[in-house]
C-alpha cells in the first residue's frame, strides 16, 4: 500500500472513530446531541483532501516555513457554529474539538487561532445563515489568540466590539442561539430519505414467485368473497334467490333497489361534496366496491362525471396522488424491477386484458414531471375506454413506469410512492421500454398498448420505434391529433374561408402541437395538395418564436418538419409577430400555459380573417389541458371576436349568454376532447384483431368523428358531438376503423367475416360491434 493509500485509510479510520463518540455524546444530550449532529455532518464534508495542501511551486508557507491550510467556507461555518459552544467550555464540546484537532487538516493552535480570526469579522451574526458566511482571511497557525485579536482591534470600532461581545452573551445564556435548529433537522430528514446514497446499481436481480395466486371463481364466490370483489358487487340489486343463493343475507341492507335509485343516491353523495376532489375519490371508492354501478353512473350522467374522471380534475389528483393514495388501482414497474417485467404482468388479477394505457409520468397535461403520481393518468384514460366504447373493465390495464423523477417537490415528498431518485438517463430509459413492449406482447400478445404523456422526445421516438413491431398507438401525438382534426373539419366549413386560404399559426411546438399539424397536413394532401404545399400552410411558434430553420439554436428532432425557410433570415420572437406576419384564419394553443391568448392576439387573429371578406370566421383552437393550463377563456374568445369565433378547447368550459338590446345570445363551447376518438380508435383496433395501429386508421378516426354529428349539433353550430353522446360518436369510430384495417391488409379477423359484413354492410357490423361491448346491468 503506498503512502497517500496509508495516510488516507488512517484518516478514515479516525474518521470512524470520531463519528462514535459523537454518537455516543448525542445520546447523552439532546440538545447538545442536536448539535453534535450537524458537527458530525460537517466533519464528514471537511474530510476531503484540500487541493492547496499539496505540494509544488503555488503552496503557501508562513514565516516559519510551515504549511498554511487553507479555511474554506465549509470550515468557516463550522468554527462559527461551535465558537458558542466553545464559550461555555462545554466538556463534551471540548473533547469534540480535541479529536477534530488530531485529524491531518488541524491543529488545535491552528483551529484556536482561526476561530479568533472568525470572531473579529464584522459582518457575522447570531442569526446568519449556512449560505451567507464568507470565507476569512487566512491566518498563520503560529501566531496566539492574543496577537490576533490585537492584530486587528485597530480596524474594530468599540461598538463593533461590544457588539460581538453582547452577541457572546445571548449565546452564553442559550448555547443553540446561533444554530439553526429547523435547517439541521430539514437537512437531517433529507438524508433519511436518501435510500440510495452510495449504491451503484449495474445489475438487476429477478424476483422469483413460488406459488401461483389461486382466485376464487365468481361462480363459487360466497358471501363477503362477492362483495369484495368489484366486479361481482351489485350492491342493493341482488335479487332475493340471489342472496339467498350467494349467503349474502344480513350483509347487506334487506332492501331491493333498482340501478336507477342506487345512481341516485350516489349522485346525491357527490354532489353535496364540496371539491372535485372529493367527488373524485367518492367515485374511486365506488369504483373499487361496485364496477357496474360505476360505470352505470359514468355513462348515464357523462356530462357531469367525466370531467371529474378525467380532466380537468385528475390533472389535481395527480399532484395529490401520493397522499390520497389509499389501495392500488394499477400495476407499478420500476426499473429497479426491470428484470421481473413478465412476473409483474402476469400477476395483474385479471386474465388476457385486451387495452394497456402506460406512462412514465414525465410530462403529465401541462403539469410536467409527476413520476409515479403520473399514474392517475391511466386510470382516468381506461375509465373512459369502458365508458365511451364499451370496452369491458377486465380487460383494462392501466401501468406506471417509474424510472425516477427529476420533481423536486416529490423527491422531498416522505409521502411520494415512487423511486426517490433523478430519472435515469434517456439511454437507459429506452432500454426499459424495449424490455416492458418485449414483455408485454409475449405475456398479452392481443393488447393494445396506448402511450401517454411522455416526453415529447422519447413520445415521438418511441412511436417510431414501436409502431411498425407492436399494437400500439400515441394519444398524445395521434389521438390530439385526430380529434383536433376532426373538429376543424367542421370548423372549415363553418368558417368561410376557402379550404386554399387556410393558414394555421400553432403556438406550441412540443410532441402534441407537432402532432395535430402532422394530422392536419394529412387533411389537406388528401384533397389534392402536395406534402410541401399542404405543410407551407402551417407556422409553429414555441417559447423562442417562429420555427425557422435559420434560427441559430438547435432544433429538436420533431420540430424539423415544420421549421421554415421562407423567412428571409427574419425571426419573429413573439406570438404577436407572426400572426402581423403570417395573417392567419386559424390559431390553435398547446403550449400548457394559461392566458397565452391575450385580448390583442385574438383581436389580431379577427382582423386578419375580416381582411379577407365579409361572412369569414376566425378559428381559436386553445387546447391545453387542464382549465387552468388553458391558453383563453371562452367568455374572453366570444368577447374579444364579438361572437364571431370557432372554438374548441381541450378542456369543458360552460356556454356563455350575451345581453343584447333585442335578446339575450347564449354560445356554446366546443371541447375537443380526445375521449371522442382514442376509445374508438382502442375498440376498433380490438375488434379488428389488428396487427398493428396504421396512420389510415388514425385519420380515419377523425373523418368518422366529423360525421357523427346529428341536426341539432349542426344547428347550434357545434363541431363535436355533446358528450353524453360520446358512447354513440365512439361506436361510429370503432366502426371505420375496423373498416380502415381491413383496407390497410392488418386486420386478422376471418376473411369470411369480412365477406359478409361487406354483403350487409353497417348495419351487420354494428350489430357485431354492439354484441361485444359492455353494457353495465346491475
Amino acid at each position: 500500500m503506498g503512502k497517500r493509500a496509508a495516510k488516507w485509510t488512517l484518516l478514515a479510520l479516525r474518521a470512524a472513530n470520531l463519528q462514535k463518540v459523537l454518537n455516543r455524546l448525542a445520546r447523552g444530550n439532546k440538545r447538545v446531541g442536536q448539535t453534535l449532529q450537524l458537527s458530525l455532518l460537517l466533519t464528514k464534508a471537511l474530510v476531503v483532501p484540500d487541493k492547496t495542501r499539496t505540494a509544488g511551486p503555488g503552496r503557501r508557507r508562513n514565516s516559519n516555513n510551515t504549511s498554511t491550510a487553507k479555511l474554506t467556507p465549509q470550515r468557516a461555518l463550522f468554527l462559527h457554529l461551535v465558537q458558542p459552544c466553545l464559550d461555555l467550555a462545554l466538556a463534551p464540546w471540548i473533547y469534540t474539538l480535541v479529536l477534530l484537532a488530531r485529524l491531518p487538516f488541524f491543529s488545535l493552535p491552528a483551529l484556536t487561532h482561526a476561530m479568533a480570526s472568525l470572531a473579529s469579522i464584522t459582518s457575522i451574526s447570531t442569526t446568519r445563515s449556512a449560505s451567507d458566511i464568507s470565507t476569512p482571511r487566512s491566518i498563520s497557525p503560529s501566531s496566539s489568540v492574543a496577537s490576533a485579536r490585537s492584530s486587528h482591534s485597530s480596524s474594530i470600532s468599540t461598538s463593533k466590539r461590544m457588539s460581538i461581545s453582547s452577541t457572546r452573551r445571548i449565546s452564553a445564556a442559550n448555547p443553540m442561539s446561533s444554530i439553526n435548529i429547523a435547517a439541521i433537522e430539514e437537512a437531517m430528514r433529507m438524508a433519511n430519505l436518501d435510500t440510495l446514497r452510495g449504491y451503484n446499481q449495474t445489475r438487476y436481480g429477478e424476483v422469483r414467485q413460488y406459488a401461483t395466486t389461486e382466485y376464487v371463481n365468481q361462480s363459487q364466490a360466497l358471501g363477503a368473497q362477492v362483495l369484495n370483489e368489484p366486479m361481482w358487487n351489485k350492491g342493493l340489486s341482488f335479487t332475493p334467490e340471489q342472496r339467498v343463493a350467494k349467503n349474502l343475507t344480513g350483509l347487506i341492507p334487506h332492501v331491493l333497489e333498482d340501478s336507477d335509485k342506487q345512481c341516485e343516491r350516489a349522485l346525491k353523495m357527490i354532489r353535496t361534496r364540496q371539491t372535485n376532489i372529493d367527488r373524485y375519490l367518492y367515485l374511486s371508492t365506488l369504483k373499487n366496491q361496485n364496477v357496474d354501478l360505476f360505470y352505470r353512473l359514468l355513462i348515464d350522467n357523462a356530462k357531469e362525471l367525466m370531467p371529474l374522471v378525467y380532466t380537468p380534475t385528475i390533472g389535481d389528483v395527480c399532484l395529490q396522488y401520493s397522499t390520497l393514495y389509499t389501495r392500488p388501482e394499477a400495476l407499478y414497474i420500476s426499473i429497479k424491477q426491470r428484470k421481473s417485467m413478465k412476473t409483474i404482468l402476469r400477476n395483474w388479477p385479471y386474465p388476457n386484458p385486451e387495452i394497456c394505457v402506460v406512462t412514465d409520468g414525465s410530462r403529465i397535461l401541462g403539469l410536467g414531471d409527476l413520476g409515479v403520481n403520473g399514474v392517475g393518468i391511466p386510470i382516468g384514460k381506461l375509465a373512459l375506454y369502458t365508458a365511451a366504447a364499451g370496452i369491458h373493465p377486465e380487460k383494462t390495464l392501466p401501468i406506471v413506469l417509474d424510472c425516477g423523477t427529476a420533481n423536486e417537490t416529490n423527491l422531498k415528498d416522505p409521502l411520494y410512492l415512487g423511486l426517490r431518485a433523478k430519472r435515469v438517463s434517456v439511454a437507459e430509459q429506452q432500454e426499459f421500454m424495449d424490455e416492458f413492449m418485449q414483455a408485454s406482447a409475449e405475456v398479452y400478445p392481443d393488447m393494445v398498448v396506448q402511450f401517454e404523456d411522455f416526453e415529447s422526445e422519447k413520445a415521438f421516438n418511441y412511436l417510431d420505434r414501436y409502431r411498425n413491431g407492436y399494437k400500439c398507438f400515441n394519444d398524445d401525438i395521434q389521438g390530439t391529433g385526430a380529434v383536433v382534426l376532426g373538429g376543424y373539419i367542421g370548423a372549415v366549413n363553418l368558417s368561410g374561408v376557402p379550404l386554399e386560404e387556410q393558414r394555421l399559426v400553432f403556438m406550441g411546438a412540443g410532441s402534441a402541437g407537432v402532432g395535430v399539424a402532422k394530422q392536419l397536413v394529412e387533411y389537406y394532401t388528401k384533397r389534392g395538395l402536395s406534402e410541401q404545399a399542404a405543410r407551407d400552410k402551417f407556422w409553429l411558434v414555441d417559447t423562442k418564436g417562429l420555427v425557422t430553420k435559420d434560427r441559430g439554436d438547435k432544433l429538436a428532432e420533431h420540430k424539423k418538419y415544420f421549421a421554415r425557410a421562407d423567412n428571409n433570415g427574419h425571426q419573429f420572437r413573439t406570438l404577436e409577430e407572426v400572426i402581423e406576419y403570417v395573417k392567419p384564419t386559424a390559431l390553435v394553443g398547446l403550449t400548457a400555459t394559461f392566458g397565452v391568448f391575450t385580448e390583442s392576439v385574438i383581436r389580431a387573429l379577427k382582423a386578419s380573417v375580416d381582411a379577407g371578406g365579409l361572412g369569414r370566421r376566425p378559428i381559436l383552437f386553445p387546447l391545453s389541458n387542464p382549465l387552468s393550463k388553458a391558453e383563453c377563456t371562452f367568455e374572453q374568445a366570444v368577447t374579444w371576436t364579438d361572437g364571431t369565433v370557432i372554438f374548441a378547447s381541450g378542456s369543458p368550459f360552460s356556454h356563455f349568454t350575451v345581453k343584447t338590446s333585442e335578446q339575450p345570445v347564449t354560445y356554446y363551447p366546443n371541447q375537443g376532447n380526445n375521449v371522442y376518438v382514442f376509445p374508438g380508435i382502442g375498440l376498433g383496433a380490438i375488434l379488428s384483431k389488428s396487427s398493428r395501429v396504421t396512420d389510415n386508421m388514425i385519420y380515419t378516426s377523425a373523418a368518422a368523428l366529423a360525421g357523427s354529428l346529428n341536426a341539432d349539433e349542426i344547428h347550434k353550430g357545434l363541431i363535436y358531438p355533446r358528450i353524453d353522446r360520446v358512447r354513440d360518436a365512439s361506436l361510429l369510430v370503432a366502426r371505420e376503423v375496423m373498416k380502415a384495417a381491413r383496407r390497410d391488409g392488418v386486420s386478422q379477423l376471418p376473411e369470411e367475416q369480412w365477406l359478409e359484413w361487406e354483403e350487409w354492410g353497417d348495419p351487420a357490423l354494428d350489430k357485431y360491434i354492439k354484441a361485444r361491448i359492455y353494457d353495465p346491468d346491475l
